[in-house]
């Protein structure tokens, strides 16, 4: 498998790990009863919680573009050297971020996000 799938197989379980910690910090906070009802009056989880709940959010909307560059790359025949890089860079950003944002590290949490962002910017520049 192409190293760019292999990636984008690996964001989806990192995704899937960032959600199951916001649903920790937020069983944590409001109780598992509360999360096991409908949620329309819960309030926001404080701390590492919500930030954790804001990475993963936050991991989904960049999922949300790495996917298609990566699977139109694959099917396009168009993956190289820089896809891969791009693909890697993305990665590893976004592992970690995955920690950064929970731990509280504001401007890495930036710099960090932008770095993941030149991994999709190096794939998409490949497909034009």
């Amino acid at each position: 498998m192409a190293i760019e799938l292999q990636l984008l197989v690996w964001s989806v379980g990192l995704a899937f790990v960032q959600v199951l910690v916001a649903v920790v910090g937020a069983a944590l906070w409001h109780g598992l009863d509360t999360l096991l009802g409908n949620r329309e009056y819960m309030s926001d989880v404080p701390g590492w919680g919500g930030r954790a709940e804001r990475a993963s959010i936050n991991m989904i909307q960049n999922l949300a573009l790495f996917a298609p560059l990566v699977l139109v790359a694959h099917v396009t025949g168009r993956t190289n050297a820089t896809t891969a890089l791009g693909a890697q860079i993305f990665f590893f950003a976004r592992l970690a971020y995955a920690f950064v944002y929970p731990i509280g590290i504001p401007y890495l949490r930036t710099l960090v996000w932008t770095v993941s962002v030149i991994g999709l910017v190096l794939i998409f520049i490949q497909l034009l």
